[in-house]
């Protein structure tokens, strides 16, 4: 089973990682992310921190990244029968590269989606920690082009389109709470889909 944590930028996606990987419930699970530690996710985290980087060479580095991540990580661990767990995926993708591509298609998401359908592995299911925007770029301190409010504003709206579109895969959590409680959520949820 293929679970991902997706949110905006300081919505808790790493906390929550951290603490299912704690969690004695899982057990051999792999704990992994996007970007990676790669370098190909290398390359995206200084496309991240260059304001100025061409928006479509950009998403071409975060497929490159989330290619390597399949190939590397995320099918050897499916094919073992071990659980695998994302901080961030491919709907990250589809939220924030097809906010920033806004301007180069006219439906930017499904082009992003379009791009990656031959080949990725589409989560089983989705925690989807949800928080305001503002709430949002004030706990990520808006430290680069993506945690500002007025984009997180626009990215927050591509993630409902995609909840919409698969309301069965994501699973809502309220991460405008406290840490402990959110935590908890999770990892209920967690259990809950292992359990079933």
């Amino acid at each position: 089973m293929l679970i991902t944590l997706e949110g905006l930028d300081g919505a808790g996606k790493s906390t929550c990682l951290e603490a299912l990987r704690e969690s004695e419930t899982l057990g051999d699970a792999v704990f992994t992310r996007e970007p990676t530690d790669t370098w190909y996710g290398e390359a995206v985290d200084r496309s991240i921190a260059d304001p100025d980087a061409d928006p479509l060479a950009e998403l071409f580095l975060y497929t490159a990244d989330h290619a390597a991540h399949l190939a590397d990580t995320v099918w050897p661990a499916l094919e073992q029968g071990r659980v695998v767990v994302s901080d961030r995926y491919s709907d990250s993708r589809y939220a924030y590269q097809g906010v920033s591509l806004a301007g180069r298609f006219d439906e930017p998401v499904e082009f992003v989606r379009e791009v990656h359908q031959p080949w990725t592995r589409p989560p089983d299911a989705t925690i989807y920690l949800d928080v305001d925007p503002e709430t949002a770029a004030e706990r990520s301190g808006a430290t680069n082009k993506f945690e500002t409010a007025e984009y997180l504003a626009r990215v927050r709206e591509n993630y409902e389109r995609l909840v919409a579109a698969d309301p069965d895969r994501f699973v809502r959590v309220d991460a405008t709470r406290d840490v402990a409680a959110v935590r908890s959520e999770v990892l209920e949820h967690v259990e809950t889909l292992l359990d079933s």
